[in-house]
């Protein structure tokens, strides 16, 4: 038999070691992974020159823009950053133009999306406004439905608790996961009226307005409410010891909820701005060294399950208006997570296992992502080859987003990828983008 490719020389992630060995791709899967002299003969064979390969890393927090929103960031160019930035497959927020909140939204995104895609893609939806939509929205293959509240985005009523809890019902029995934005939409709105009115407007008075306790107020009345319709929460860029600890509380009484940080919560406070001013502006904002610090005791203690990036292109005029409350939060994070986790396993501060878990094999399991976060014979071939010592500066005005910014900007990192291969194809090879528009693929959530 002959495949389509063998990768020689590789150092290879398998099972929580590192293994010196070959791997065989046929049709997009690991066809076999063993020595040299035991792989069959090859159309295309590759010296990886004993770099290290870890499976296809997997982003469940993006923000992909296009359609309307195209002029921050194209399918084309988010996943090109993606797969720079060593990530396979994204899932991509519904907060768009027009929201993903239907059937026929999710499927007009789907279709625009297989044209131009490099890396495989994932989608969100909105609650619709009639739940008995959320059936077919389901088995299109949504991989979960994204619920904002710090502002009314889709159909779901935010503040009305009965509303909340008659759609966690309807996705229990689906099984299907809700993917939370908490901040308390009252608590945040007063603030912010109140700064406005009383023309209070610097990146403290943002700091004031989305304090920790419209994070913790949102956090604990999704889990009271959820604790009589046990249904699968997943609290997104969680940024305060407060909140963690009630998932914690949660998790201990066997409640189905999962949470992320990005990158940004875990190693910048609230004392960054002083520095990056507003172009690091995000929500949830900076924390202090305090809060910081409890999320990576969550890390430790496993209460933190996944590390997303909340990839969140904007303009530079965007992020440069004259009044605090115009800004346009978030940063832009595909391309530079990975290098960031991989310097703090140097630093002893990570395991290269903790990297695997929190950026592959968690994330394909809460959203039911099926052969896709492992590296195991017959899943997806879906790697990222790294050259772990590799030393660089992180330059924004080289990303593949068409966000050319980040707090990052200059920073000092070890560890590069240099490799993307996305269902077998190598997509990005040396930070060059190599493939075709559309050779990735529209996933879909896996029943588990």
């Amino acid at each position: 038999m002959t495949v389509d490719s063998v990768l020689n020389n590789a150092k290879v992630y398998l099972k929580q070691d590192i293994v010196e060995c070959s791997l065989a791709i046929e049709e997009g899967k690991i066809f076999k992974i063993g020595k040299e002299v035991n792989m069959p003969k090859a159309d295309e064979k590759l010296d990886l020159h004993n770099l290290l390969v870890l499976p296809g890393l997997i982003d469940a927090h993006v923000h992909l823009r296009d359609e309307a929103k195209a002029y921050k960031e194209t399918f084309l160019t988010g996943t090109a950053a993606a797969a720079a930035g060593g990530f396979t497959t994204v899932l991509d927020m519904p907060n768009n133009t027009p929201v993903t909140m239907s059937a026929e939204a999710l499927q007009n995104r789907t279709r625009l999306a297989r044209r131009s895609i490099l890396v495989n893609v994932g989608f969100y939806s909105e609650f619709p406004s009639k739940l008995a939509e959320v059936k077919d929205i389901v088995a299109l293959g949504a991989v979960g439905f994204k619920l904002f509240m710090a502002e009314q985005v889709g159909g779901l009523v935010i503040d009305d608790d009965e509303a909340l809890k008659e759609a966690f019902r309807k996705l229990a029995d689906l099984a299907v996961p809700v993917a939370v934005h908490a901040e308390d939409h009252n608590c945040l709105k007063k603030n912010v009226e109140k700064f406005r009115l009383n023309k209070q407007d610097k990146i403290r008075d943002f700091l004031k307005a989305h304090n920790e306790e419209v994070e913790y107020m949102a956090v604990k009345r999704l889990l009271d409410i959820n604790l009589q319709v046990h249904n699968k929460l997943h609290f997104c860029h969680l940024s305060t010891k407060k909140a963690l600890h009630a998932v914690a509380e949660a998790k201990h009484l066997n409640q189905k909820v999962t949470c992320e940080v990005t990158p940004h919560h875990l190693l910048l406070t609230k004392d960054s701005y002083e520095e990056l001013g507003v172009k690091a502006l995000t929500v949830p904002p900076l924390r202090s060294k305090e809060n910081m610090e409890a999320l990576w005791e969550g890390i430790k203690e496993n209460t933190v399950d996944t590390v997303g990036s909340d990839h969140a292109p904007h303009t530079l005029e965007e992020k440069e208006s004259n009044s605090i409350w115009e800004v346009k939060a978030g940063v832009p994070g595909l391309e530079t997570t990975l290098p960031l986790m991989l310097t703090l396993v140097h630093k002893k501060q990570l395991s290269l296992d903790k990297v695997v878990q929190l950026l592959a094999e968690r994330p394909a399991g809460i959203f039911g992502l099926k052969d896709r976060g492992v590296m195991e014979q017959g899943k997806n071939a879906d790697l990222v080859v790294i050259d772990f010592n590799k030393c660089f500066n992180i330059e924004a005005a080289k990303f593949h987003s068409k966000a050319k910014f980040s707090p990052f900007n200059g920073w000092e990192v070890k560890g590069k990828p240099v490799k993307t291969f996305v269902n077998g194809q190598l997509v990005m090879d040396e930070q060059e983008i190599v493939a075709k528009p559309g050779c990735g693929h529209v996933v879909r959530r896996v029943q588990i």
